[in-house]
């Protein structure tokens, strides 16, 4: 669609045929499709430049901050001690930046495709700005087959995957858990975006019953965002034991020293609460 007063168009996002939201743009600065998806970078009015996946708001400059602090530091703190992360998906880099914030971390990066990390590299530098850091171990390569070859390697697995359709279909199945869960170790801690409670509600509590026959603790945490549809979004939590809430140290993240602009220890206990109608859904599968 295009304005004419202005000369400017909008880019318009479906979900799940329910809800449409429509993001003005100025230009279009990158159009590719891989063997995998349609990769997209719009340069929008008000959100900054834009990378959509098959017609699917990703991430944009205004509040990309928000999701990847949340997806990297509430895992991260959580462990006592974290060293050798799995960032599974994440091809604008966002998560590996806030990952690599942290001492001492081994962080290895898997994302199936190498045209979204290149889009990002070469239009959202800000957020793609860790893919050239010596501590970052990349993999262009399918996540679900790579974390097969693996058991009790991590301490910490992201999962920082798109929506379940099309290459991050296979991330959200019993199989890949189950993976996931032998790869970690004794101490592990998973995190993975989850979408919307308000639209994904079901999928959530399929993903926590499937989750609660393997791991000792698991659940689900909240931040609002600006991008996505309906405010809310969620990230799964799953542990083999630790609570993140009873073994959180406030200390640390104050001790740490990283500039966090979204962030921050009462944000970390209190991500957790849940609205009511999620937890009346939930039940007893959610023990955090």
């Amino acid at each position: 669609m295009k304005n004419r007063k202005n000369n400017t168009k909008t880019f318009f996002e479906d979900h799940k045929s329910i809800l449409k939201t429509g993001f003005p743009y100025k230009k279009k600065l990158f159009d590719k499709n891989s063997k995998y998806q349609n990769v997209k970078v719009i340069e929008t009015k008000g959100y900054g430049k834009m990378l959509i996946n098959d017609n699917i708001v990703m991430t944009c400059e205004k509040d990309e901050f928000v999701y990847h602090e949340m997806i990297s530091h509430v895992p991260l703190f959580s462990h006592p001690k974290p060293k050798d992360v799995l960032i599974i998906g994440g091809g604008d880099g966002g998560t590996a930046r806030e990952v690599l914030k942290h001492k001492n971390i081994n962080c290895t990066m898997v994302e199936i495709d190498s045209l979204v990390i290149a889009a990002c590299k070469k239009h959202l530098k800000a957020t793609a700005c860790s893919f050239d850091n010596p501590k970052l171990n990349l993999k262009v390569e399918d996540g679900a087959e790579f974390i097969k070859k693996y058991e009790s390697a991590f301490d910490v697995i992201i999962v920082d995957s798109s929506d379940p359709v099309g290459p991050s279909s296979v991330l959200f199945g019993a199989d890949f858990y189950k993976n996931v869960f032998k790869a970690l170790k004794n101490k592990g801690i998973a995190a993975a975006q989850a979408g919307n409670p308000f639209y994904d509600l079901d999928n959530q509590k399929n993903s926590l019953k499937m989750c609660r026959k393997l791991f000792k603790k698991a659940g689900f945490y909240n931040y609002s965002n600006l991008t996505y549809p309906a405010g809310p979004w969620s990230f799964l939590f799953a542990s083999k034991g630790i609570h993140p809430i009873k073994n959180f140290k406030a200390a640390r993240v104050k001790n740490s020293k990283i500039k966090f602009r979204y962030y921050n220890s009462k944000i970390h206990k209190s991500c957790f609460s849940q609205p009511e109608f999620v937890k009346q859904a939930f039940g007893p599968l959610c023990n955090l």
